[in-house]
């Protein structure tokens, strides 16, 4: 039998019984659609939230701290020893101050973060409002929102606002103990950004304004290594200097393996829904064949083969799964875009901004139509076979 020949009668049922067809694959839409959605919503989670807090570089960088507090200290020695290991690209110092922050004669106790500008870059962390700082901006600052709710100002209003900082600078004594040194900065700091914090209050300043103060010891470094491969290496060789590593690569690996459980425990809610609809699906070809018992009776004693006889019910059942695809695909789209805009509604009436939690990976797409397509022939395995090895007198005499 030809193949054009072997499709058209594989389509008879569109013809013959199209309601009963277009439930049958409308069922297999909405559990193709159902799985689309849900694992759809777990890749759009897990990018909208690596994406805010990670960059390229920041992937590439080391969090380096000192082993243990009082005992071990970074300085500048330090920094210059980390820079010349191989591999090394950039080295990023971080200067942590307890202080006092005046704005609009309202002061309040913060925390004060002396970084260079390819900090932000480093550690991925983002500008919500404004700008980073820049290098040589000059007395430049970026506050935490709960800064500027503690000094009663509102963030639309907070950018272009200056400041001014006490800063609390501890010494250690030969005998161990602290001296406390409060050095009051006359300049003042010009806010150009704001970071959402709604906990602690906190500013980033340009390190090289405080220079002049000669702090020699830093609290943490952000060091940018050139290639991944070379990470385990390069941390290596600085835990062997004795200060304590981590990376952000490490949090996004985990963070990574729960989405993945995530994704998998989704992907099982929407299976349910593609289950019932497969059963639906091998429920019509079983009725199918009853119905055409007679008709293959007919073909098989004007001498169509068996083979082609099962060609016939598989490829219908195929081309339902096929369709049964394609449907799914439109429905797990279009409930996404549905979903995410109505979510999008309530974020922004409640102050939120907007996102897309929703993301189709093109090879989950692919996966998904090939994925119906193979539950359409198996569906249609058992009625193929069944139909093929029919008698033909006892299919004639069938009523």
């Amino acid at each position: 039998m030809r193949l054009l020949d072997t499709i058209s009668l594989s389509t008879r049922m569109f013809k013959t019984r199209p309601l009963r067809t277009f439930l049958t694959v409308l069922g297999v839409s909405v559990g193709i659609g159902t799985v689309l959605f849900l694992v759809s919503l777990g890749y759009g989670l897990q990018e909208a939230i690596l994406s805010r807090i990670t960059t390229a570089d920041s992937l590439l960088s080391l969090d380096v701290s000192p082993g243990v507090e009082d005992l071990i200290t970074i300085n500048q020695d330090d920094v210059d020893r980390i820079s010349r290991i191989e591999s090394v690209q950039e080295i990023s110092p971080v200067i942590n101050l307890s202080s006092q922050i005046t704005i609009n004669n309202l002061t309040g106790g913060g925390f004060v973060h002396a970084v260079d500008d390819s900090y932000f870059r480093l550690s991925g962390i983002k500008v919500d409002m404004g700008r980073e700082l820049v290098s040589d901006g000059g007395y430049e600052a970026i506050i935490s929102s709960a800064g500027a709710k503690l000094f009663d100002v509102d963030i639309d209003k907070i950018i272009g606002q200056e400041f001014l900082i006490d800063l609390f600078i501890t010494e250690m004594n030969e005998d161990g103990s602290e001296d406390i040194e409060i050095v009051k900065r006359e300049d003042k700091y010009k806010i150009v950004g704001v970071i959402e914090d709604e906990v602690l209050n906190f500013v980033y300043i340009p390190r090289n304004t405080i220079d002049d103060l000669g702090i020699n010891k830093y609290n943490q470094l952000k060091v940018k290594v050139d290639s991944a491969d070379n990470m385990e290496t390069i941390r290596n060789s600085i835990i062997d200097e004795g200060f304590l590593v981590s990376s952000l690569s490490d949090t996004i690996d985990q963070a990574n393996k729960i989405f993945n459980v995530i994704k998998i425990i989704l992907a099982l809610f929407g299976l349910v829904a593609l289950i019932v609809s497969a059963i639906g699906m091998f429920n019509t070809m079983t009725i199918a064949l009853l119905e055409r018992i007679n008709e293959v009776g007919i073909m098989r004693a004007l001498g169509i083969s068996k083979q082609d006889i099962r060609k016939i019910f598989l490829f219908e059942s195929i081309i339902m799964g096929f369709l049964g695809g394609i449907g799914g695909i439109i429905i797990g789209y279009v409930g996404g875009e549905i979903a995410n805009f109505g979510v999008n509604i309530l974020a922004n009436s409640f102050g939120g901004n907007s996102l897309d939690i929703f993301y189709n990976p093109p090879w989950f797409v692919a996966f998904i139509m090939i994925f119906s397509i193979v539950i359409g022939f198996v569906t249609g395995v058992y009625p193929s076979i069944k139909a093929s090895r029919l008698n033909p007198l006892t299919a004639l005499r069938y009523k």
